[in-house]
C-alpha cells in the first residue's frame, strides 16, 4: 500500500492541467464508493442558479487540494524542517478533507443540525472503504488523517498545510471556483506563491519576496467571498432550500400523509442516521425528491419545490435586524394577515467574512501568515504589507431580508400597499 503506481495515473483538469497520482494509497482511496460519491455533492451547492457554470463537484475540489499539496510537497522535499515520512499522510488528508460534505451542505446542515466535519470524522475511522485502505497501509493511519483534518493533530506542519489561513484547501477552491463562475476575482500567481513558501516546525510560512503574491491571494479571497459566495440570488436560492427541508421536517413530525414519502430523510429526522445513511445522501436524490414534491397537496411544499427548480426566487432588500426590528415584526404580522406564512416566506439572512486576521489573546485562534525575511528571522504579513493591514481583523457582516415579490404583487390593494411601504423605507 506504501508503493509507487507502475504507472502514473493522471486526471485532466481545467484548473491545473493535470492532477498527477502516484502512490497505490492515493488511487485506492479516489476508487472508494465514499469518494467516488462528491461526484454527486456540488462544490458550490446552489450557486449554479447564479453563476450557471457552478456545476463543479466536490470531487474534482478534492483532487485539487491533492494535487497543490503534492506539489508543495515536491517543493519541500529538500527543505531541512520537511519530514518525507509526512507525505502520505499529507496526501490523504488533503484527498478525504471535504469527504463528509452532504447534499448542499450548508443549508442541509443548518435545517437537520449535522456538520460536515464531524461526519468526515466518522467516514475516515467507521466502517467504510475508506477506513479499510487507511488500515492497509497502517492500522493507526485513520486516527493520523482524521486528526489532521480535525486540527488536532501533534502535526502542526501538515495541519497548516491543509487548513489554515494560505493551505491548499483555500488555493483549490479560489481559483477552480473562480474559473467555473467565469469570474477573474479569485486569480492570483499559485506558482509564484508554492514556489516561495517554505515547511517550518509548526507552520508554513512564505519568503518576504513572495509578499506580493500573497498579497494578491488575501484581495482574491475577499472579492470571492462578495461577489460570488455571498452573491444575494445564491443567497435567496438557499433560503428556499432551507424552507423546504423545514417544511419536509414539520410535516414529517406532524403526520403528514406524503405521495412521496421522505425515505432517505427518516432516519436523520429520528436522529439515529448511520454513516450508510448519510452517505446514500448526494444531492440527485434530493432533486428526485424536489421534483416529486411539486405534487403534493401541501401547498408551501408544492410551491417551494417549484420555485427552486424553476428559479423563481425571492426579493430581498438591505435590512439590518436590530434596526429594523420593529418593522420585521409588521411584515411578519402583515404576511399572517394576508394568508401568506411569514416563517416559510420572510428571512432575515447575514452572511459575515474576515479576510485575514491575526491572533488576538481571548479569541478564536488564526494563525496568521508569516513572512521569512532574509536573517531568517519570521514578521506577521500584515506588519509588513499595507495591504494587508488595512483588511486585517475587518470584519465585514452583510444583512439582507428575503421575501416573495410575486405573491405580495397579487395580493388586494391594501394589504398590498402596506407591506410594500414597509418594505420601501429599509
Amino acid at each position: 500500500m506504501s508503493g509507487k503506481l507502475q504507472e502514473e495515473k493522471v486526471f485532466k483538469d481545467p484548473v491545473h492541467r493535470y492532477i498527477h497520482v502516484q502512490d497505490q494509497l492515493i488511487w485506492d482511496l479516489i476508487g472508494t464508493t465514499e469518494f467516488q460519491r462528491l461526484r454527486r455533492v456540488r462544490q458550490l451547492g446552489t450557486t449554479s442558479l447564479t453563476f450557471h457554470g457552478a456545476e463543479h463537484s466536490r470531487f474534482n475540489h478534492s483532487l485539487g487540494v491533492y494535487e497543490i499539496m503534492r506539489r508543495l510537497i515536491t517543493n519541500f522535499t529538500d527543505k531541512p524542517m520537511w519530514n518525507n515520512e509526512d507525505r502520505l499522510l499529507a496526501l490523504s488528508a488533503a484527498l478525504l478533507h471535504d469527504i463528509g460534505h452532504g447534499p448542499f451542505s450548508h443549508s442541509f446542515e443548518k435545517v437537520f443540525d449535522t456538520d460536515h466535519e464531524e461526519w468526515t470524522r466518522f467516514i475516515i475511522l467507521g466502517d467504510t472503504e475508506v477506513n479499510a485502505v487507511l488500515r492497509q497501509y497502517d492500522p493507526g493511519f485513520p486516527k493520523e488523517v482524521a486528526a489532521v483534518i480535525e486540527k488536532t493533530s501533534a502535526n502542526k506542519l501538515v495541519t497548516s498545510m491543509i487548513s489554515s489561513q494560505i493551505d491548499a484547501d483555500r488555493m483549490d477552491y479560489l481559483l477552480r471556483d473562480a474559473y467555473y463562475t467565469g469570474v477573474s476575482y479569485g486569480q492570483f500567481d499559485l506558482e509564484r506563491i508554492l514556489r516561495v513558501m517554505r515547511p517550518m516546525e509548526d507552520q508554513v510560512v512564505v519568503k518576504a519576496s513572495g509578499m506580493h503574491a500573497v498579497e494578491d491571494y488575501i484581495m482574491s479571497r475577499y472579492q470571492m467571498y462578495w461577489q460570488v459566495y455571498f452573491h444575494p440570488v445564491t443567497r435567496s436560492s438557499e433560503v428556499i432550500l432551507s424552507k423546504i427541508l423545514k417544511r419536509v421536517k414539520v410535516l414529517h413530525e406532524n403526520g403528514y400523509a406524503f405521495k412521496q414519502p421522505p425515505h432517505h430523510f427518516k432516519a436523520i429526522f429520528s436522529g439515529t442516521t448511520t454513516i450508510q445513511d448519510y452517505l446514500k445522501l448526494d444531492e440527485s436524490v434530493m432533486q428526485f425528491y424536489f421534483q416529486c414534491w411539486q405534487d403534493e397537496d401541501d401547498s408551501i411544499l408544492k410551491d417551494l419545490c417549484q420555485r427552486f427548480l424553476n428559479r423563481r426566487l425571492f426579493a430581498y432588500v438591505e435590512c439590518h435586524p436590530n434596526e429594523r426590528l420593529t418593522d420585521i415584526m409588521a411584515l411578519q404580522e402583515l404576511f399572517w394577515e394576508a394568508g401568506i406564512e411569514a416563517d416559510y416566506y420572510l428571512e432575515m439572512d447575514s452572511s459575515s467574512d474576515l479576510p485575514y486576521d491575526v491572533y488576538r489573546p481571548g479569541e478564536e485562534q488564526r494563525v496568521p501568515i508569516q513572512l521569512l525575511v532574509k536573517d531568517g528571522q519570521l514578521k506577521e504579513l500584515s506588519s509588513q504589507s499595507d495591504v494587508v493591514e488595512s483588511i486585517s481583523g475587518k470584519k465585514r457582516t452583510d444583512h439582507k431580508l428575503y421575501y416573495p415579490a410575486d405573491l405580495i404583487a397579487s395580493l388586494d390593494e391594501k394589504p398590498r400597499q402596506e407591506i410594500e411601504s414597509i418594505l420601501k423605507q429599509m
